[in-house]
């Protein structure tokens, strides 16, 4: 659920939720809210220039963008547009994370929005990283520590623009709205409902444990198909 009082969570939520990757968050979140194992996370693939930077977890800055035609603003009015977005994205609870949809259909990722500038610019207004099934370009001059999700990489901008802003948007199959709690990583990201998110570090640890019973069992050189049945049944009973 989005927080309508944008309200922001506790940092400790925030900080215990990083501690995890993003599919011990899927799993948890099958622990928590089963009823949502087939909902709220990434089901496309997604490019990750940077697989070694840790998990993001912030608060969704949303937007659409179109490059395969004009732009309708021009000048001023699309300068307007570009600060009014980035005074939103500066605003509100953060730590935030950029997520745009590009509307481009079958040419997704015609042009790539973002790049140099726009990596720094949105480090600079708080933002953590960005999610979108757009593309991405100018990795090597990409602002340092900022995290990206792709659709893909290409060389030019085209007619890039925006769209809109603060709407809802739609990134490989994650439904995500202004405000949203999101957690990302190499593998993909997910959106968090509130009410539970105090719940799902405890909920990873519970898993963590079951896990490691049968993990010992699998990395040991006297493994047998007894020994795993074994730890399988002692791994259904830790809770």
């Amino acid at each position: 659920m989005t927080n309508p009082a944008n309200e922001p969570l506790p940092a400790s939520v925030l900080e215990a939720l990083k501690r995890f990757d993003t599919p011990t968050i899927c799993n948890a979140m099958e622990v928590v809210a089963p009823d949502r194992r087939l909902t709220g996370y990434t089901v496309k693939p997604l490019v990750c220039p940077f697989p070694d930077l840790p998990p993001i977890v912030g608060y969704a800055r949303t937007a659409t963008i179109r490059a395969a035609s004009l732009p309708r603003l021009q000048g001023a009015a699309a300068r307007d547009q570009r600060a009014a977005y980035y005074e939103y994205v500066g605003s509100g609870s953060g730590p935030r994370i950029s997520v745009i949809q590009d509307l481009d259909g079958a040419n997704v990722g015609y042009g790539a929005f973002w790049g140099e500038v726009n990596s720094a610019v949105h480090k600079a207004l708080g933002c953590l990283g960005v999610v979108t099934d757009g593309s991405i370009r100018d990795i090597p001059q990409w602002a340092p520590e900022f995290q990206a999700l792709a659709g893909s990489i290409g060389p030019s901008h085209a007619h890039v623009h925006l769209a809109g802003f603060g709407e809802d948007v739609n990134v490989a199959g994650m439904a995500v709205r202004s405000g949203d709690l999101i957690h990302a990583d190499r593998h993909g990201a997910i959106v968090i409902p509130f009410d539970i998110a105090a719940k799902l570090p405890a909920a990873a640890e519970l898993l963590a444990r079951r896990e490691e019973v049968i993990l010992e069992i699998a990395r040991s050189p006297s493994f047998t198909i007894e020994t795993l049945k074994a730890a399988m049944a002692k791994s259904a009973e830790i809770h």
